[in-house]
């Protein structure tokens, strides 16, 4: 089992950069993929980016290619998505996410274990 804790959300104007973080617990964290996906009030959770397991492989929604990207480092059980030239669009909830021994996954069904997610609000 892992523990997964976000951190880095916050209130940034549009065009603006926010890093967020998510730590996990334990001492297999190379052995879980890992993604963020977002949630604004009213809609689905949707996925936003993703990452294999060694850190090799990424993917990420299209609606954010090209501003965001997702990192790891295995060494600090921690994963990163950096957010630059951020948009009032992307106003929402941001969780982590942990698949076990899976490959790099779109599908919110695939994940085990969600952190409690973190606030990001862009102000146009």
């Amino acid at each position: 089992q892992v523990q997964l804790v976000e951190s880095g959300g916050g209130f940034v104007q549009a065009g603006g950069s926010l890093r967020l973080s998510c730590a996990a617990s334990g001492r297999t964290f190379s052995t879980y993929a890992m993604g963020w996906f977002r949630q604004a009030p009213g809609k689905e959770r949707e996925f936003v980016a993703g990452v294999s397991r060694s850190g090799g492989v990424t993917s990420h929604a299209d609606s954010v290619k090209g501003r965001f990207t997702i990192s790891r480092d295995n060494a600090k059980n921690t994963v990163y998505l950096q957010m630059n030239s951020l948009k009032p669009e992307d106003t929402a909830v941001y969780y982590c996410a942990a698949d076990h021994w899976g490959g790099v996954e779109r599908i919110v069904a695939k994940y085990d274990y969600w952190g409690q997610g973190t606030q990001v609000t862009v102000s146009s």
